[in-house]
């Protein structure tokens, strides 16, 4: 069924217009938007890792999120801008102007329903960036409107403890943390025996750099496997760890934004609707 890792009750795909128009705070109610990607993950994952970690960390944290908690999950947006891995088969990517319009839009739905607090839940490296500039963008929009993009992995979790420190410091793909969480949310997805190393070297210009690349990278520069990383110590049982601690997370997570009371911006007379073209300020109205 659609709602895949989150509970039925959970999934705001499922409530009809009237259950909807019908919840009781829609203003605190918290609305989970799973982002992840559609692209190559070295030959032992598959191409949905990043979409499949942001929905299963989501899912398992409401099956865990006390009843008291207005929470709903939405259908997670299983495509993002993945272009620096285009050059592997399988590899499904919009453009960033593309997936900003795309967020923006879920977002003014959103926000249409209702609702004021959406998080973005990212589970893909390639896109931070353009999660932040539609939050930005909502915000300026509508000034009651709360809307955290995150990743899913920046929260506290136990993945540290299972990997080398060259793993910390220098892997970016399809290595140990996101291959043992796989084991976890989808083990029929993963193929261990093709499971191989491709640690990157350190970048070479150090002031820039904490030893991972400072300059613009596509994944094929790091060589034809599409791992960049070691992938080869992951277990399940350590992946089962890591979802525990990411869930528990993501559970305090969800308590906090739908306590948190955040600034609410009245619009001033000289401003104009973004909608229609740039905010004015006084200077220039």
């Amino acid at each position: 069924m659609l709602h895949g890792y989150a509970p039925p009750h959970r999934f705001l795909p499922y409530l009809s217009w009237i259950d909807i128009a019908g919840l009781p705070d829609r203003a605190n109610t918290v609305i989970m938007l799973p982002v992840g990607a559609i692209e190559q993950h070295g030959p032992h994952l598959p191409c949905a890792v990043d979409s499949c970690i942001a929905a299963g960390v989501v899912g398992h944290a409401l099956h865990r999120l006390s009843a008291d908690i207005p929470a709903y999950a939405m259908a997670p947006l299983t495509y993002g801008k993945s272009d620096e891995h285009l050059h592997f088969p399988g590899t499904m990517t919009l453009s960033g102007q593309t997936l900003l319009a795309t967020i923006t839009e879920i977002g003014e739905s959103v926000y249409r329903a209702g609702f004021r607090k959406l998080v973005l839940v990212n589970g893909h490296g390639g896109q931070p960036q353009v999660l932040e500039m539609a939050a930005r963008e909502l915000r300026l929009r509508h000034g009651d409107y709360v809307i955290v993009p995150h990743s899913v992995w920046r929260v506290p979790n136990v993945a540290g403890q299972f990997l080398s420190a060259t793993e910390k410091r220098l892997s970016m793909h399809a290595a140990h943390g996101e291959t043992a969480l796989m084991l976890a949310l989808a083990p029929d997805t993963v193929r261990m025996d093709r499971a191989v190393a491709n640690v990157p070297p350190e970048f070479p210009c150090k002031t820039l750099s904490d030893g991972r690349p400072a300059a613009a990278w596509t994944a094929r520069d790091f060589g034809p496997s599409g791992v960049i990383g070691d992938p080869t110590p992951a277990t399940r049982e350590q992946g089962e760890a890591i979802l525990e601690s990411l869930s528990a997370s993501w559970v305090q997570a969800m308590t906090e934004v739908h306590q948190m009371q955040w600034i609410v911006r009245e619009q001033q007379s000289w401003e104009r609707s973004p909608f229609n073209g740039d905010i004015q300020t006084a200077e220039n109205a």
